[in-house]
């Protein structure tokens, strides 16, 4: 193996780096850029706990030959004129909090945005902090609640890239705040505000992405967390427990996922009359595929098709100033402290 990153130069003014990491997004919504986008993620042992020969030749003789023209097509109707939602809003707040941490910190700070899978990439990121001399990094998944399969596989490529470096910096992670009390507060004010313009609703459905449930199974803490942030935003917004649920979304293939299921508990809801939904995704900080178009769209239809009459998605916190003030609250909490 060879090493490379010599030592910081002193000559350059020593920095804090703050990376913010998110999962990815296409380059673009091609089927081929799509599909490339996809291999990697599917290709994660993190995500995809199937014995590797096995998935190498599910992956690649079924999936990547159906999966990414269906994708690109969903790609396309989020797609901007500034590129990925994801991408675009993850920037928003990459900038956002950097102008606050100025306005805030006695010592600089650089802080940059770099993606789990697709650009920007993680090791571009850490290059960037290294030339800046970043002497100490800060990692900041955007995934509120802890799970191996992005959490810890955000840990693995950071690992990666680190032994390799001849030089390395001070590093500390922050894994998880699902009860954050600047986070809910965030998650409870965009919810009244959205109420406010829109109306009451019936129930509010909390829907988090899903993982399968043989991943909890084997101790992943990811569904409890979930369950824990719904149980403090139901709480701070003094909701009834009729008022509200948790469901998860977005399974794929046959196995069983976290349940209750998104989209059949909106089905059971529009039958049994449940007249006016209002459904927030408090998992995904930035919008993206599986909120605008997933939740925005399909589910909605669903709910409608089953005889329900009002659906509304409220939107993730994106760069909301509450948001920002969550996430630097975060920062500067876990920032190493001088004497």
């Amino acid at each position: 193996m060879r090493f490379h990153g010599p030592a910081p130069d002193n000559r350059t003014p020593p920095c804090t780096g703050i990376l913010i990491t998110n999962l990815g997004t296409p380059d673009s919504p091609s089927v081929t850029d799509v599909r490339r986008y996809l291999k990697a993620f599917l290709s994660d042992p993190r995500v995809v706990e199937i014995p590797r020969l096995v998935w190498w030749l599910i992956l690649n003789g079924v999936i990547l030959r159906i999966r990414p023209k269906r994708s690109a097509e969903a790609y396309r109707k989020v797609w901007t004129d500034q590129g990925s939602p994801l991408l675009v809003i993850s920037r928003a707040i990459t900038d956002a909090l950097q102008q606050r941490l100025d306005e805030r910190l006695d010592s600089p700070a650089k802080v940059v945005l770099a993606m789990r899978y697709g650009s920007p990439s993680i090791e571009d990121g850490l290059e960037t902090l290294r030339q800046a001399n970043a002497q100490r990094i800060l990692v900041l998944p955007l995934y509120p609640q802890y799970s191996a399969t992005t959490t810890a596989s955000t840990f693995d490529e950071i690992s990666r890239i680190l032994r390799r470096w001849r030089w390395l910096p001070e590093l500390r992670f922050i894994n998880r705040y699902p009860d954050d009390p600047g986070y809910i507060h965030a998650l409870a004010e965009s919810v009244q505000q959205f109420t406010q313009t829109e109306g009451e609703c019936d129930r509010l459905l909390l829907s988090f992405h899903g993982i399968p449930q043989s991943y909890a199974d084997q101790g992943d803490p990811y569904a409890d967390e979930c369950r824990l942030t719904a149980e403090r935003l139901a709480a701070a917004l003094a909701l009834k427990p009729e008022q509200w649920a948790i469901t998860f979304q977005s399974r794929v293939g046959r196995q069983a996922w976290l349940k209750p299921y998104t989209d059949e508990t909106l089905k059971q809801w529009g039958a049994k009359g449940v007249k006016r939904v209002h459904v927030i995704c408090p998992g995904f900080p930035a919008d993206c595929l599986e909120t605008l178009e997933e939740i925005g769209e399909e589910n909605r239809e669903y709910y409608l098709a089953a005889g329900g009459q009002t659906y509304r998605y409220i939107p993730a916190l994106n760069d909301r100033p509450t948001h920002i003030d969550a996430l630097t609250g975060l920062v500067t909490k876990h920032l190493w402290r001088h004497p």
